[in-house]
């Protein structure tokens, strides 16, 4: 029932996991602000792995009303973390790179855009009647999660712009290299079969 949802979501892990790489980076003013950007998030980065975690765990066997608990819970955590991403952000300032003030100010607006979508999602999580356990019930409650997945497959897509001009270039390299930045892939959820 919450499959579809699983895997729309560990399609969302590709921000942590994008930040898993290595690369090299003379330039200490951008190791510095990668440093100091990395210190900030790597609490965040966690907690949002744990949620996601939360989600694909309960997609197979649980049952609607943990479902529902879980995704809710889950889907705020996520609005929580992008939320402190981004003022994490715009504490570091602008990296010094060209176009440094714009590739910060567009990923800042990208992740506040994503909180604010994940709170949504969280909202039409628990609009749904998970306690009808009745056929047409659950198949209702199904048609909700099948909606919430689509959702979040949007948000992802429309995330991915300034986020991924963030973790590209000379800035990306810099943020790849600060351990504050890197995910345990282990602890990602894995892809799930819809």
């Amino acid at each position: 029932m919450n499959k579809k949802l699983a895997a729309a979501l560990s399609g969302g892990a590709v921000l942590v996991l994008a930040l898993s790489g290595c690369s090299d980076n003379k330039d200490d003013k951008l190791n510095d602000w990668a440093k100091s950007l990395c210190g900030q998030i790597q609490p965040q980065l966690e907690k949002s792995v744990k949620a996601q975690q939360t989600i694909v765990s309960t997609a197979a066997d649980g049952k609607p009303e943990e479902i529902q608990k879980a995704d809710s819970e889950a889907f705020q955590a996520i609005a929580d973390a992008d939320k402190a991403i981004a003022g994490a952000l715009e504490k570091a300032g602008a990296p010094p790179v060209d176009d440094g003030k714009k590739i910060q100010q567009d990923a800042i607006k990208d992740l506040n855009e994503a909180s604010k979508s994940y709170e949504n999602l969280k909202k039409d999580v628990d609009g749904l009647d998970a306690k009808d356990d009745s056929p047409e019930g659950l198949k209702k409650f199904s048609e909700g999660l099948q909606k919430v997945a689509d959702d979040l497959g949007k948000i992802q897509q429309d995330g991915d712009g300034a986020l991924k001009t963030l973790l590209d270039g000379d800035v990306g390299a810099a943020i790849k290299k600060q351990d504050g930045c890197k995910a345990d892939a282990s602890k990602a959820p894995a892809p799930s079969k819809a």
